[in-house]
């Protein structure tokens, strides 16, 4: 076991000491840009603090494989996910889903108001759905779509712009996000991070 912030008890127990020693300092690693337990305090690295399993190996997969290919996957992630064997990128999932959450963060009023109104409704007149279709009603995540609320709205931000420019593979959100604009994005992204 590693000396740090992560204690026996963070581990899954299902594991040989071996592998939960390793666990631990590949966890101690991520922690390092995403904070301890998978809370970050930088606003360009995500929360992972109960985001859902299923989203958080896809991911690691596609750094691992560089199908995400987006700037700031290249920069950060491809190298550190080279390393990782499926097994523990499938327990580093089930590590950061069982985290407690990240607090959300007040923000500006209207614009948190007029992002709840766009995560709740989309805007049907433009065919633009609502963001809780997809990521629940309390941007919680559901199974492969990622866990939204208390994440950090600059990271959001420009994870929005990546995906409407196609620098990053998001097949269902390139035809969302296409036609929003970027005040209604600032909009959702202080409402997220709100919650």
């Amino acid at each position: 076991m590693c000396a740090g912030a992560y204690g026996a008890g963070d581990l899954p127990d299902n594991m040989t000491d071996a592998q939960r020693g390793a666990l631990s300092k590949t966890v101690e690693t991520c922690g390092t840009c995403h904070g301890v337990n998978g809370r970050s305090v930088s606003p360009t690295f995500p929360n992972l603090a109960a985001q859902q399993a299923p989203y958080i190996e896809l991911q690691l997969k596609a750094f691992k494989d560089q199908s995400r290919a987006d700037p700031d996957a290249q920069a950060y992630m491809w190298g550190m996910a080279a390393q990782l064997s499926d097994a523990t990128i499938s327990a580093l999932a089930g590590y950061f889903a069982a985290q407690p959450a990240a607090p959300g963060r007040g923000g500006n009023s209207t614009l948190i108001a007029q992002g709840k109104s766009l995560f709740e409704e989309g805007v049907p007149t433009r065919g633009i759905p609502p963001c809780a279709s997809c990521h629940g009603a309390h941007a919680e995540g559901m199974a492969a779509f990622p866990r939204l609320d208390g994440q950090h709205a600059p990271y959001l931000f420009k994870q929005l712009l990546v995906i409407q420019s196609v620098l990053r593979t998001a097949p269902v959100m390139h035809g969302v996000i296409k036609d929003l604009t970027k005040d209604q994005m600032q909009a959702v992204v202080a409402y997220l991070e709100s919650i």
